[in-house]
């Protein structure tokens, strides 16, 4: 594909990388800066690359973080964030471990298709996302969040998030929440590290919600 010649940069892996990111966006926005200053250190959230870091992320589509963790943990007790004992599970065993029946079938599928997860290293991040997207249940932001968090790419940013749309209105006074093209548009500017900004509007949004609670 055309973007495996193209130069990828180095991944975050580590605290100090996401720092040094934050750091970047302070300097660039003043109210990036002004957040961090409500969020503290923001958090590194890689997770493994492959089927269960896919897994991980089909799990918590739609459902709240404490409901995801919770069936993501039932998911690997029993053996099922690898993809052979997926396949002898079949329906029944992942709908018995929580899965939605939607769910279940996304992850079937994904068992049956022995993707190749380590070839999505080589690629540019949207020939990556557009090749996750390729598979069935696997939308945008599934794939944009699988790139940011399992590839460790700096400069994706899933638009489509509801949570993120929202930190956004917030942080910046927006009269209304942002649209997924408006909020592409915003976070151009955020570039090369909107996959640090997205953290920050995650953390950013946690706030806002805690805030909302006292009062």
């Amino acid at each position: 594909m055309g973007g495996a010649s193209v130069s990828l940069s180095a991944p975050i892996t580590c605290d100090a990388d996401v720092a040094e990111g934050a750091a970047w966006l302070a300097e660039a926005e003043p109210r990036f800066a002004m957040a961090l200053t409500r969020t503290g250190p923001l958090p590194l959230r890689l997770r493994p690359p492959g089927f269960a870091g896919l897994l991980d992320i089909i799990v918590g589509q739609q459902v709240s973080v404490a409901s995801a963790r919770a069936i993501y943990a039932r998911l690997v007790e029993a053996g099922l964030h690898q993809p052979e004992n997926v396949l002898r599970a079949g329906d029944s065993g992942l709908r018995a471990a929580g899965l939605s029946r939607p769910k279940a079938r996304y992850v079937l599928a994904l068992a049956e298709r022995e993707f190749d997860f380590d070839a999505l290293h080589s690629l540019h991040d949207d020939d990556a996302i557009a090749t996750l997207v390729d598979m069935p249940g696997i939308g945008p932001w599934t794939a944009q969040v699988y790139v940011m968090f399992c590839l460790g790419r700096r400069d994706v940013f899933p638009s489509g998030d509801l949570a993120l749309q929202e930190a956004a209105r917030g942080l910046f006074d927006l009269p209304a929440r942002p649209t997924p093209k408006d909020l592409t548009a915003m976070a151009a500017a955020w570039s090369p590290w909107r996959s640090v900004a997205a953290r920050l509007l995650f953390a950013y949004y946690r706030v806002l919600k805690q805030k909302e609670g006292l009062s």
